[in-house]
């Protein structure tokens, strides 16, 4: 046997085990070969090499021993370290649950048994557990393996996800299809803490507990969704972490007190009646009991044998059943397990060994930093101004602001629904909030910005985050949608910048803004790093900016397609095509003298969009010209088409839909020729 290194030795106590460092006694073992339910696994014993790529099921599980679980555990964890390391990925999240998941498809059958797993970054395992293990070389990438659970991907995906909050209330339709189908499979949610905050999963709960429908909700609770979590259900789950298990404990005193000769049913059946006040006592608040649940735990989620014998427990009992399982996550890799920001919550490739994340060098700060720092700069001379964040204040770059104004930022954890109109009442009380929010997850508010500040026409400045392609996170993060929602909202003004600078004059336009709400939208990634005004001034709102004069053409765009037109326009110069292109930096309301113009002109028409085409920017523009009588044949419009763009880089997405420089070039000549022949 070889001695490791002290170095090599102090890097497995901390979590991660190189290949091929398997004892934290210094030894490296020889691999040996153990057969399990007809499948060949070499297995360095006690330390998890085990070759992943072998599973096609999880059937095998039910003939593993506690020890070979383990194994397997210490397996899973060094190949999503090692592989996370090279894709990016959820890898927190991941190592949370790693027990978890080997308990719940060794105590269940997939997919005859229904897992759904909340918002579903925590599905990896069991995604190599049900056969894609050799996937994960294209986790994320172009036409590969998604980073969410994926109906087409596998049987065993029975929900798609990616938002959270919702696994409830699927679980309660499955439940429900279930019975009237006369079938008995189980239903077993697993869901986080952070998103039992959310309206939907509170929903969900009461009515799965009116009902009582048999249903098992695995709470995941580690205290953290992508941050720490907040709110008052946090505090609750706290103390019951604190308070011990009652239903054994109850059962076992029950089982004892039966055994006592001659009094011992009496006794029980006493026991029985004091069950409630044991409840109170033995778990404060008993917040899932009175919603019509049994309640289990709390469990440690790493401890495979509590998980078991908690699982079997709870599946012998009829009824909503709610497992709370306490998990670290991270639980494996140091780095990530010291963590109390969302660091390693979803990451891109990174050192193993140091933890260090692997970025280009001399990038320009990230677009949600760039507008949050000016929301502090305007905070710092307007007291009215308040952030409002629905768990996201890393995510948002809201950390600066929380550090000097934390009594002015408000996070009402995964609830967006409820910032959005607490933001609408902040506002009647005069008030500016900044409501920052994803594109993704503003979409889950629209009833709210619609009815509540909208129609009332408050001044609510909406930060749009993540809008447009996000990449590899795909087709349930993509921020593509908001144009067309918010356009159809009266009193709402949008704008997008070309840059930096524009933003943070459009930030000065927005909390200088005393009629309705407006919202600003800024991609995701970093900023282009151009020179900033020292002072910032208010942009008139609806006007537009030329950028490049032309006389064969026009294109209309803004934000993050901008870039795209202007190198579309200087290829076509190369032919002599003079193409005008204009920043259309207010989506809504347009520049109506700048559209009269062109209109007027006779000059063929090309919007460009990173958005839906349906109900977007373009539309928007070919229904000015029907509405003033112009003619809309001389109009085209490029954006995303009506389906559901999915994973990839955005580059990739981009040229998927033809949003490319030869895809705006071919199209501006189509249009040209087009137009001549019109006039001919």
């Amino acid at each position: 046997m070889q001695k490791l290194s002290e170095n090599e030795v102090g890097k497995i106590e901390t979590g991660y085990r190189p290949t091929g460092m398997i004892s934290s006694s210094g030894e490296r073992n020889a691999p040996i070969y153990t057969m399990l339910s007809g499948l060949i696994w070499p297995v360095t014993k006690g330390e998890g090499n085990m070759d992943l790529t072998a599973i096609k099921n999880p059937a095998f599980l039910k003939e593993m021993s506690n020890e070979e679980l383990k194994d397997l555990a210490a397996s899973i964890r060094k190949f999503l370290i090692e592989k996370l390391s090279i894709t990016g990925g959820h890898l927190g999240a991941n190592l949370g649950v790693v027990e978890l998941t080997l308990a719940l498809h060794k105590a269940y059958n997939s997919p005859q048994d229904k897992f759904i797993w909340d918002v579903g970054h925590q599905a990896y395992i069991h995604k190599i557990l049900t056969g894609r293990t050799a996937d994960f070389d294209t986790l994320r990438q172009y036409k590969g393996m998604c980073g969410f659970p994926k109906r087409i991907e596998s049987e065993h995906d029975v929900w798609e996800t990616g938002h959270s909050s919702t696994s409830l209330s699927a679980a309660m339709g499955m439940a429900v299809a279930r019975d009237m189908m006369n079938e008995s499979y189980e239903v077993v949610p697993v869901i986080g803490d952070g998103a039992l905050t959310g309206g939907m999963a509170l929903e969900a709960l009461n009515n799965i507990g009116d009902e009582k429908k048999n249903i098992t909700v695995i709470l995941n609770d580690n205290e953290m969704s992508i941050a720490n979590n907040v709110g008052a259900l946090h505090h609750v789950l706290g103390r019951m972490r604190s308070a011990g298990k009652y239903n054994r404990a109850k059962d076992e005193m029950e089982t004892l007190l039966k055994r006592i000769p001659a009094v011992g049913g009496k006794l029980a059946t006493a026991a029985e009646r004091m069950k409630d006040s044991m409840k109170y006592f033995m778990v404060p608040g008993m917040f899932f009991e009175e919603l019509g649940f049994t309640y289990f735990g709390p469990v440690d989620g790493h401890d495979l044998r509590d998980l078991e014998e908690t699982i079997n427990y709870a599946k012998k009992t009829n009824g909503p059943k709610i497992i709370h399982v306490v998990t670290q996550k991270g639980k494996g890799y140091q780095p990530a397990e010291l963590d109390t920001t969302d660091n390693w919550h979803g990451v891109g490739p990174y050192k193993i060994e140091s933890g260090e994340k692997i970025k280009s060098s001399g990038a320009a700060p990230a677009w949600s930093k760039i507008i949050s720092d000016a929301v502090l700069e305007k905070a710092r001379k307007d007291k009215r101004i308040a952030v409002i964040t629905p768990a996201m204040i890393l995510g948002s770059k809201l950390d600066n602001f929380k550090r000097e104004m934390p009594e002015r930022l408000f996070d009402v954890g995964i609830a967006e629904q409820h910032a959005t109109t607490m933001a609408a009442g902040m506002a009647t009380q005069g008030v500016k909030p900044f409501l920052a929010i994803y594109s993704t997850f503003l979409q889950r508010a629209y009833d709210q910005l619609l009815h509540d500040i909208a129609r009332q026409n408050l001044n609510v400045f909406v930060g749009i985050d993540r809008a447009g392609f996000v990449g590899a996170d795909g087709e349930t993060h993509q921020g593509v949608y908001d144009i067309s929602f918010l356009r159809a909202m009266p009193n709402f003004t949008i704008m997008m910048p070309k840059d930096e600078n524009e933003a943070q004059h459009m930030v000065h336009t927005a909390l200088s803004h005393e009629d309705g709400p407006i919202a600003l939208r800024y991609p995701r990634g970093n900023g282009l790093g151009v020179e900033m005004d020292e002072e910032t001034h208010s942009l008139p709102i609806g006007s537009w900016e030329v950028l490049q004069e032309g006389t064969d053409a026009v294109i209309l765009t803004f934000g993050t397609t901008i870039p795209l037109a202007q190198e579309a326009s200087a290829s076509l110069a190369e032919d002599n095509i003079s193409v005008r292109v204009v920043n259309a930096r207010f989506i809504k309301p347009m520049d109506v003298a700048m559209l009269h113009e062109i209109f007027a002109s006779g000059l063929p028409v090309l919007t460009i969009e990173e958005a839906v085409l349906k109900g977007g920017f373009g539309s928007g523009v070919m229904e000015f010209a029907e509405e003033n009588g112009y003619n809309t044949a001389s109009v085209r419009r490029m954006g995303v088409p009506d389906y559901f763009v999915e994973h990839g880089s955005v580059p990739e997405q981009m040229a998927e839909i033809g949003l490319t420089k030869e895809g705006v070039t071919d199209k501006v000549r189509q249009m040209i020729r087009l137009n001549e022949q019109q006039r001919a």
